[in-house]
């Protein structure tokens, strides 16, 4: 994925052989992080966002459920990411400046995450310091109930504004788009089929998705965070919705994991 002719060739082969692409797996290509038919986002509307950073540079996005605990994905915390190279930067609709920049101690990944299928894709941060909370900085809650195929939800994230495309923002993007429950998302109405797990919630509206270097960041309904952005098959395909990592499946580990990272 290092280059475009790279990027295609992969997503021949993998849609030849029914596997999907995962998003996010190289945020610093040419293709990374956009919301694709997103439009600007002010930071006071999605206080809990952050940009996970490696070596100074926006890698993931994640979401602040504590004033030390940021959750973000796992396939973005795989080898070599160590917690030394990791920063985020809270209370800013840029990821480049602005707001805090924060160092992470030490962070966990779900121990039954899997690469290949992107089960269980969900990881914790805990931060050196302790966040300040005001308009700009703040804590979402993690849903216990998964919501309901066709609740409206909003997505939030950096970079290229449309796939196949250079043009990129470092302005926070978000998009309005609908819950597919995994139900509807493992169905004959779309194409993901038994790749669609009970760790995973699916997204989709026409035109307009997450996608690389997007990824670990919020899928947020009813004002709580409901999926973390995992993997898809490009970005806005018909037939093929997003897939988040299902915050209410993943509840108890991730409350257990913020006492022990």
């Amino acid at each position: 994925m290092y280059l475009l002719q790279i990027v295609a060739l992969l997503g021949f082969l993998a849609l030849g052989y029914g596997a999907a692409i995962p998003t996010g797996l190289e945020p610093q290509s040419p293709l990374d992080g956009r919301i694709v038919g997103g439009v600007a986002a002010s930071i006071e509307n999605h206080p809990w966002m952050v940009s996970v950073q490696t070596s100074g540079s926006h890698h993931c996005g994640g979401s602040i459920i504590s004033n030390t605990i940021v959750v973000t994905a796992a396939h973005c915390l795989e080898s070599p990411i160590t917690a030394s190279v990791l920063r985020i930067r809270a209370g800013s609709n840029r990821r480049s400046y602005g707001g805090v920049l924060v160092q992470v101690a030490a962070f966990k990944a779900h121990e039954g995450y899997k690469t290949a299928s992107k089960v269980n894709d969900i990881a914790v941060l805990r931060l050196q310091s302790s966040l300040t909370f005001g308009s700009t900085i703040k804590a979402i809650a993690l849903a216990t109930v998964s919501p309901a195929n066709g609740a409206a939800a909003t997505v939030t994230g950096w970079g290229k504004i449309a796939y196949n495309s250079y043009t990129s923002t470092s302005t926070l993007n978000y998009i309005d788009t609908r819950i597919v429950s995994r139900s509807q998302c493992g169905s004959s109405s779309y194409s993901y089929g038994s790749r669609i797990r009970e760790s995973m919630i699916c997204a989709a509206i026409a035109n307009k998705d997450s996608c690389n270097g997007d990824s670990g960041g919020p899928l947020v309904s009813g004002g709580q965070l409901v999926g973390v952005v995992s993997w898809g098959v490009e970005c806005a395909a018909a037939k093929y919705p997003g897939v988040y990592a299902d915050v209410a499946e993943l509840r108890t580990w991730i409350l257990q994991a913020q006492k022990t990272v």
